[in-house]
């Protein structure tokens, strides 16, 4: 045995890493991972188990979003806590009797607008990334003069709740932020899903679009707030939003600049 023989085995893709965060050219020890890939395994592995499982401090959040502007209520789901959140998705769709009772008890005439936050699986996604992109999207629609319903912070929410939110304040549009289920590289994913014209037990997932992967290494603020302006207007013009609206964004940002060689070819 030579003994001046590394004990682990470099990878040949290790030049490839620097253009994805993706666990490639890890090495090896043996048939096995090196102790320091495992150990990065694990914690991330820790790291989005907490997001899943780590309650959302809503009064926190309620409180960072006052100097906002906007009024805000704290709604509760029928998944009445984590555990039947997990094994029960369809409760998470549906409003509680308090959660109701407080919608009607604060209704203010049709909206343009329904803005919901949802813990959904990823509390940090919601406590890192939520009140940062509502500063920014709310210049934009009250810019643009549309009304808004109250901001509702609902409680182990799924992403249907925002149509039984948008039907009761007859809201046009429906906005809904949430954690999204968390990734090894990425516990603290948020999504947006924009509805139009969403109806409660009728709206399905054929007629959202989503807009997903916003966090600090993935779409950043202003691209996210860029994509959903898009989508807006055009559902305005449309009447409609889901598979039958496309987002052009990507298309156009691609046309205007120049082309793009591949990193794969040998130059």
């Amino acid at each position: 045995m030579n003994i001046n023989q590394p004990t682990t085995i470099a990878n040949p893709w290790q030049d490839l890493k620097q253009f994805t965060p993706a666990r490639i050219a890890l090495g090896r020890a043996g048939m096995s991972l090196p102790t320091q890939a495992h150990l990065e395994f694990q914690l991330a592995h820790a790291l989005a188990r907490d997001a899943v499982h780590i309650p959302l401090d809503f009064a926190v959040l309620a409180q960072s979003l006052q100097p906002l502007g906007f009024p805000t209520l704290t709604l509760q789901t029928q998944a009445e806590n984590q555990r039947m959140y997990l094994q029960r998705p369809d409760l998470g769709r549906l409003l509680s009797l308090s959660a109701t009772e407080s919608l009607k008890n604060n209704m203010i005439g049709t909206t343009d607008v329904a803005i919901v936050v949802a813990d959904g699986l990823s509390s940090k996604a919601i406590a890192q990334h939520a009140v940062s992109f509502l500063d920014l999207l709310l210049i934009e629609l009250k810019k643009q003069n549309y009304s808004l319903s109250p901001l509702c912070l609902v409680k182990h929410g799924r992403v249907a709740i925002g149509d039984a939110i948008a039907e009761q304040f007859a809201a046009r549009l429906c906005i809904v932020l949430i954690g999204e289920r968390p990734g090894l590289s990425s516990p603290d994913s948020m999504g947006i899903y924009f509805t139009f014209h969403a109806k409660s037990g009728i709206s399905t997932d054929a007629e959202r679009n989503c807009i997903s992967n916003i966090h600090h290494n993935g779409l950043s603020y202003s691209e996210a707030l860029r994509k959903l302006l898009f989508l807006i207007a055009e559902a305005e013009k449309l009447q409609l939003s889901g598979v039958n609206l496309k987002d052009e964004t990507t298309d156009s940002a691609l046309n205007s600049e120049q082309p793009q060689t591949n990193f794969l070819l040998v130059q």
